[in-house]
Formats: structure tokens, sequence, C-alpha cells
């Protein structure tokens, strides 16, 4: 049973943004756009594992896609969960091309692709500190000691690996590729027998787990020092990027001759890209100065048929996304 459905992560859609409102010589930008790269592709590689995890028990696993669990300054980042009476699983899933080298005795990962050998944070290490969160947060909350593993699953078919070091053997039945996922499963059932979480327990601990779910709107831009002045503002064209389209007759309109492109609902991207940069709720005024709207009128009507929430009255009125406004990036072009 899928408690925590598979979205597009809210950082890819922050990093998309950014790629959007920053201006091309952002010193930084370049970093942006890396990183956004990886992350499509670790997400792509997600989504292809989802068909062998479709293939489960329904009555027999809780899964929980894309976790962000508060960790101090930091977040717990799960990829997947799985819950079941017998035991906790940790999914990590790297879907990267090439050789990859999991050295257990200097707990380096690295990349071997086209001769040329890269570094990155080790996935086993990263994997153990979330297992330790999770015995933890469990443990803080008074549920039955349940094993808590992990699987670090390799999703690039083509891609092989190496595990090597003093700990290869404790690693060695933690990483796979992503279609041996249900024989190490198994692997982890015959382990791991003896029922401890009742369901109660079980539907409890899910709960308590998207109730954590979060993830700072801001922590991007700390992570890249930009600031609000940085981002670029008004509702951009979707053939020229960073060119501000122009309102006239109850439209979005082009200013490049050569493109002549025109919308309705072109502000809705703008909004998308406010929640997402400056903050999460917007006031008139704020509608105004960022999408470039002259009448308070006209903003106002924008932002009723957005499909917003709202509160408070007159002057005083917010908005802000409900629960399906980034929905699969729907309204994105």
């Amino acid at each position: 049973m899928i408690v925590k459905e598979r979205k597009i992560p809210l950082v890819i859609l922050i990093l998309e943004a950014l790629c959007r409102r920053l201006p091309l010589n952002f010193p930084k930008y370049q970093q942006i756009l890396e990183e956004l790269g990886r992350r499509q592709a670790g997400y792509q590689g997600e989504v292809a594992l989802d068909y062998y995890l479709r293939l489960l028990p329904n009555d027999k696993y809780l899964i929980l896609h894309d976790l962000y669990l508060p960790d101090g300054d930091y977040n717990c980042q799960i990829d997947t969960l799985l819950l079941t009476p017998e035991f906790a699983l940790i999914i990590d899933v790297k879907n990267m091309a090439g050789k990859l080298i999991f050295d257990t005795e200097n707990r380096q990962f690295m990349q071997i692709i086209n001769e040329k050998e890269k570094g990155y944070l080790d996935p086993i290490s990263q994997a153990e500190r979330h297992q330790e969160y999770i015995k933890k947060l469990m443990a803080d909350h008074k549920f039955p000691p349940v094993p808590v593993d992990y699987l670090v699953v390799i999703s690039n078919n083509y891609a092989s690996y190496v595990i090597s070091g003093k700990d290869a053997y404790k690693v060695k039945p933690r990483v796979c590729k992503s279609d041996a996922l249900l024989n190490k499963i198994q692997f982890f059932e015959n382990m791991y027998s003896s029922p401890l979480l009742t369901s109660k327990d079980l539907r409890k601990l899910s709960r308590l787990l998207v109730k954590m779910n979060t993830i700072p709107t801001n922590y991007i831009l700390t992570k890249y020092g930009i600031k609000k002045e940085d981002i670029k503002t008004g509702v951009f064209c979707p053939t020229f990027d960073h060119i501000p389209l122009i309102r006239k007759k109850q439209k979005w309109f082009c200013p490049i001759p050569t493109c002549g492109h025109f919308s309705k609902d072109a502000h809705l991207n703008a909004l998308q890209d406010f929640f997402l940069l400056i903050d999460t709720k917007i006031t008139n005024l704020q509608f105004r100065e960022f999408c470039h709207i002259k009448s308070e009128d006209v903003a106002k009507r924008l932002l009723r048929s957005a499909n917003l929430n709202s509160s408070g009255t007159k002057k005083g009125r917010v908005y802000f996304p409900n629960e399906d406004f980034f929905r699969g990036n729907s309204i994105r072009r």
C-alpha cells in the first residue's frame, strides 16, 4: 500500500525555477544547473524502480516515497521507505552510468566513466545515518525496536559496480541492480521474520512520518547564497526564456515580434515560481509587483481564479497554494 506517493520532488521544482529566474551570469548558475541535472536523473531512476515496487503485495507493505525528515539544521532525505510488521527498509536509488566503486575501507564512492574518475558522497555512510535516524525516531516515539535496514539500488541497467574493502561482506547484500530488488527484499524477509509492529503501530508510524515530512523552501537559496533581489520578476515567455510577457486585452503577449506567443494563464507559472522562491503566501500587492500588473482588480480576479486557498479579508487577504497546486508540475509549460 502506497502511503506517500512519489511526486516530482520540491527541490527539483525549486532548482528549475532558479534556472528560469536567475541571470545567466549569476556566479553559481552552472552549479545550480548541474545539481538540477543530477537530481532529475535521480528522480527518473526512482520512477523506474516503482515498476518493481508495484509488484509487492499491497497487504504486507506500507510504502513511503520522497521523505524529507527534519534532522537539526539538516534533512534526512529518503528515496523510499518500506514498512512491515517485521522490519523497515530504507531504499536509496542511484541512477548513474559507468563503473561504480564502493570502497568500504575508506568510505569512498567513485564513478569511472569515459576513463575519468569522480568521487561522490558515500551512499553506504548516508544510508547508515538514515538507519540510525529512523531507529532513534521510533525509540523517541515509543515504537517497538523493529529492525531497520537499508538497500542501495543502482537503477541504470548499463552500469556496473564493485564493492571492495574489509567491510565488503557487510555491504554486498545491501547493494543491487533494480531487477534484483524483489530478491533482495526476500533476503531481508528471511533475515527478519518476527513481527514486532502491529497494524495500529504501522498506521501510527506512517502518519507520523507523513506529518514530519517537510523541506524548507529557502534551503537551496541559502546553499547558493541567493538573495531575493537576485531573482527576476515578471511572467516569462515559454519560447524566449527570461523575456517578460505583456498583459493586454485579458491575455499575456510576448513583446518579440517573431514570437507572437500569447496565453490566458501564464501567470500561474509565475505564481508557482513565487511560492517556490520567495514566500509560501502572496498578497495582491506582491502579486502585482512580481507579475508587473498595474490593476489591483485584475490581480484580485487572477488570484481568485488560480485555485488557491486564502485567508483574511480586504487588504489583509493572503493567498497560498493548496495541496494540488504543484502536483505533477501540471501548469508548467
